[in-house]
């Protein structure tokens, strides 16, 4: 079973219900070509994102609901060059009804070491900046 609602996406494994909140959906998409629907949670750096899949053979709309929940919750995303181009993203996230506390993320581009104490610097700077920019810690 896979269902959304306006606050969060439902999977059922295994007789268990998950319930995954859409601020903490990284990625989804269905593969029209396998019927694969694969659904990835945001994560930590450096650990393995919980990735769930099943079998849709129809998705209907709820891969316009899943988009479109997803996309409700980012309050904030700013891309920061560290080096060519490359960098990372700070994200800013809450519950799509606007409820609930915002959590701030990095993604790092491809190559870069969050652990470079440059880009640890720069991310540094680019979320004080950016929560001051919109006011919230």
């Amino acid at each position: 079973m896979l269902a959304g609602t306006r606050d969060a996406f439902y999977l059922e494994r295994d007789g268990e219900t998950r319930r995954v909140p859409w601020e903490q959906v990284e990625a989804a998409g269905w593969d029209r070509d396998t019927d694969a629907f694969q659904l990835s949670e945001v994560g930590s750096w450096g650990e393995q994102r919980p990735v769930h899949t099943a079998t849709l053979t129809d998705p209907g709309r709820l891969l316009e609901l899943v988009h479109e929940r997803v996309t409700a919750s980012i309050v904030l995303q700013r891309h920061v060059a560290v080096a060519h181009r490359r960098g990372l993203r700070v994200i800013a996230r809450r519950a799509p009804s606007g409820s609930g506390a915002v959590h701030w993320v990095y993604e790092y581009d491809e190559g870069v070491d969050p652990d470079d104490p440059a880009v640890r610097a720069a991310a540094r700077d680019a979320l004080e900046l950016a929560q001051r920019d919109v006011g919230l810690p």
